[in-house]
């Protein structure tokens, strides 16, 4: 399985269900073209389509003819552009809370977080202060921790974080010109979307509104949906998420082998 992050996640938020997920099972996650470790590539070098190729690319080196992808949020934009230019080799997509268009007030709160990005910071705690005054994650633990200071690099005795402003500019500008909703017709593989029924902020909406959880399942005939209680940042590691991923996950590698 290849873990996805979303818009300026990194592979330190797959952790959790890395470490759950037993063999003969593996997850490897990947750090997107400027994000985390991966090298920042230039303008007009990102989009879902260049990470979906990479995404591929990676399963390739691996040695993995056949794979699964778990993408969050962006991540799993990218798992549906993956479908559809290489669906023949995916033996299943899970949908982090991403799913067709958002609540009207889900963007303002996404991009009032994005603020952080291009500034620097004295120290990594006051970097992660920062982090925990957005208020989008209601108990700090050591896996946030370990997420956000993953995402640090020290810059001239400052601290900053890897995610490149360019590259998530470009990637935000590429969603607006995309239909949310052709993507649907390319998942004939079984397809878990894990919806989250918290929102960001009150009066923000869902990232997956209700009629959109609808449709998605009247359109996509593979398709399961769990709903968690929990928000589009603090999904991924709710533990009845994680349940809910392993359980699919090894349902159809087990169809698989």
């Amino acid at each position: 399985m290849i873990g996805v992050p979303g818009l300026s996640g990194n592979v330190a938020h797959f952790d959790v269900l890395g470490q759950r997920l037993r063999a003969p099972m593996q997850l490897v996650a990947v750090d997107l073209r400027g994000r985390g470790r991966s090298d920042c590539t230039g303008p007009g070098s990102y989009g879902w389509e260049r990470h979906a190729v990479d995404v591929c690319a990676v399963a390739t080196e691996l040695g993995a003819d056949r794979f699964s992808i778990v993408g969050q949020s962006m991540g799993g934009s990218v798992a549906m552009k993956a479908a559809e230019l290489d669906g023949d080799r995916l033996v299943a997509i899970v949908l982090v809370d991403v799913a067709g268009r958002v609540d009207p007030g889900v963007g303002p709160v996404i991009a009032s977080t994005l603020g952080r990005l291009g500034r620097t910071y004295d120290t990594e705690d006051a970097y992660l202060d920062d982090v925990l005054a957005a208020g989008l994650i209601d108990e700090w633990t050591p896996h946030w921790d370990a997420a956000h200071r993953y995402d640090l690099v020290e810059v001239d005795g400052r601290f900053r974080s890897r995610a490149s402003t360019e590259a998530v500019a470009e990637d935000r500008a590429f969603t607006a010109t995309q239909d949310p909703y052709v993507r649907w017709r390319y998942l004939s593989m079984p397809t878990l979307l894990v919806r989250a029924t918290r929102e960001l902020r009150p009066g923000s909406g869902l990232v997956v509104p209700a009629d959109d959880r609808d449709a998605f399942v009247a359109a996509v005939p593979s398709a399961e949906v769990v709903e968690i209680d929990a928000n589009h940042v603090t999904v991924n590691v709710h533990p009845d998420a994680m349940d809910a991923i392993e359980q699919f996950l090894r349902a159809t590698a087990a169809v698989e082998g």
